[in-house]
């Protein structure tokens, strides 16, 4: 009776571990089995990733033409797409394109060029659906296929690395990469499927797609004849290193300076060559001419590139109306382009300012719409803003995150921390509120750095403060800012602010100045490098002490 009791408890003990060791089995396994696929509706692939999980709505296919819904573009491809009501269309853009899809019309509009479509874009159940198949590659640059079979559509971007490959054996296509993981396709010997990534393999497997549109992994010893039938497109910068950009500025009725020689440590100029008009509805002036010809002659000549400066002129009001209406701003676009091209100019550096807080994300539609049509002519875009967290029509009227994310360049205009407008004497650009603000767009505002230009005044204010404790200031240039202070004057350097400090009194006023020299210049510099920032930009040119651009040069390494 012992015996067999003992016989009895040592079965169970088996059968528990073999349960336990089955249970270990199917945990171990399940993951291999897990079912990705959706059966009852169009599965969407994209780069070689299943996204149906991730999608609104469903894609659609009616007469061979896929359709995406507007909210599945912009999670997908353009995160930046609207509905423009008042010409009842939608608005994409891509990274050098500019569409405009009229509601129920048979046609496109690509960079201000009309286009025939053979299917429109529909409106179904509420949403907007895009004609997706048929403006893919013009637009997004991507190839759009569907596969019937397998209700399968498939995307592919141009711009990124393809490689091909063939099976050498007929083969099962599995989930995961391992042989007791689910089938997921079968492909035949000399079948194409695509190579995820040559780099991703896992212990002898490698991810592919196959030609209907299956995601899975292959026995990477299966695979031959591999080939890279594309490369991964990157566009080539113009500005090689830092970026030094002196900005050289006249008025729209005075010509462009008269430039010889070369200037050490400069490698972009930006004249100021444009404005908009007042109440011009789109139009600009142009302030170039035989001068501004001969001017950018003498850059190229130099190897610097020329990013026009393009001003609103602070007309609030005129800016208002260009920015909120999507064909005034194609006008404006469309004069930009025109002078780009014709004065074989590099690049723009838009400088719009004093704009309605309300116009915020209007200005950004501005930027967004601008940047494209420049990049699809190898032409550079860059924006100036002022610091985050000031007044509500020269701070608050920036969304610095897009505009980073779009232009190939932000310039923080680091300066006028006390200007025309202050009451109380203060600095212009002290180091701390300087390094403070660079801190706000790298965190508060997440822009990247290395698109991240830093203005730098060459100027200063000399503040004056009379018997009744009124303050007035007016400027005074980098170079000329030693000549104005009396030989006697007090002079200390301020370690916060990192600038010398000038106070002495005339006439029973007391004058301060926290004075711009080549001291403070440099400690500025080194903020580029501590924050691995784009380069600088100097307002402006001749308002400097001659030593300014070797230290420069030295800085931001730019002979």
């Amino acid at each position: 009776m012992a015996k067999r009791r003992k016989k009895s408890s040592i079965g169970k003990i088996l059968v528990t571990a073999l349960s336990m060791i089955a249970i270990v089995i199917i945990l171990n396994l399940a993951p291999n089995y897990i079912r990705n696929d959706i059966t009852n509706k169009t599965n969407l692939v994209i780069n070689n990733g299943n996204v149906t999980k991730r999608l609104k709505n469903d894609v659609l296919v009616k007469d061979d033409v896929v359709y995406i819904s507007q909210d599945d573009v912009e999670n997908f491809f353009d995160g930046d797409i609207y509905y423009d009501s008042k010409y009842d269309q939608i608005v994409t853009t891509s990274d050098t394109k500019v569409a405009a899809l009229p509601i129920g019309k048979k046609q496109i509009e690509i960079n201000s060029s009309k286009v025939n479509l053979y299917a429109e874009t529909i409106e179904e159940n509420g949403e907007y659906y895009i004609p997706f198949s048929e403006i893919s590659k013009s637009v997004y640059n991507v190839e759009t296929k569907y596969v019937k079979n397998t209700d399968t559509v498939v995307i592919v971007s141009l711009d990124r690395k393809l490689v091909y490959a063939n099976s050498s054996k007929d083969n099962k296509v599995k989930y995961q990469p391992t042989f007791f993981s689910k089938t997921v396709d079968k492909i035949k010997r000399g079948d194409n499927v695509t190579v995820v990534t040559t780099e991703d393999t896992k212990n002898g497997w490698t991810k592919i797609t196959t030609e209907d549109g299956k995601i899975g992994y292959v026995k990477t010893n299966s695979l031959v004849n591999a080939q890279s039938v594309r490369e991964d497109l990157r566009l080539d910068k113009q500005i090689e290193g830092k970026v030094s950009l002196a900005w050289d500025y006249f008025s729209e009725y005075a010509s462009a300076p008269t430039r010889t020689g070369k200037i050490e440590g400069v490698n972009v100029v930006s004249p100021a060559f444009i404005s908009l008009k007042q109440q011009g509805k789109g139009e600009i002036s142009t302030n170039i001419g035989n001068a501004g010809v001969q001017y950018i002659n003498w850059a190229h000549n130099n190897g610097y590139k020329v990013w026009a400066l393009t001003s609103n002129n602070s007309w609030k009001d005129t800016t208002s109306e260009i920015i909120n209406d999507y064909r005034l701003r194609e006008e404006f676009i469309n004069n930009i382009i025109d002078v780009v091209m014709q004065y074989n100019l590099d690049g723009i550096n838009l400088d719009f300012e004093n704009i309605y807080e309300a116009d915020k994300n209007a200005y950004s539609k501005l930027v967004l719409e601008l940047a494209p049509r420049l990049r699809e002519i190898g032409k550079v875009l860059s924006v100036d803003v002022t610091a985050p967290d000031g007044s509500a029509d020269w701070s608050l009227c920036y969304n610095r995150n897009l505009i980073a994310k779009t232009a190939d360049y932000i310039v923080f205009m680091a300066y006028d921390q006390n200007g025309i407008s202050s009451t109380e004497p203060g600095t212009t650009a002290g180091y701390d509120w300087v390094e403070t603000n660079l801190n706000k767009f790298l965190k508060q505002e997440e822009v990247d750095s290395e698109k991240i230009i830093l203005g730098i005044p060459f100027y200063t204010r000399i503040w004056k403060t009379n018997e009744e404790g009124k303050s007035t200031s007016e400027v005074v240039f980098m170079k000329d800012a030693y000549k104005k202070i009396p030989s006697d004057a007090s002079i200390e350097w301020d370690d916060t602010l990192k600038q010398n400090y000038a106070e002495y009194k005339q006439n029973g006023a007391t004058y301060r100045v926290w004075i711009e020299d080549i001291k403070s210049i440099r400690e500025k510099l080194l903020l580029i490098n501590k924050y691995n920032l784009s380069g600088a930009s100097f307002w402006a040119k001749d308002r400097e002490t001659s030593e300014t651009w070797d230290s420069v040069s030295e800085i931001l390494n730019i002979k």
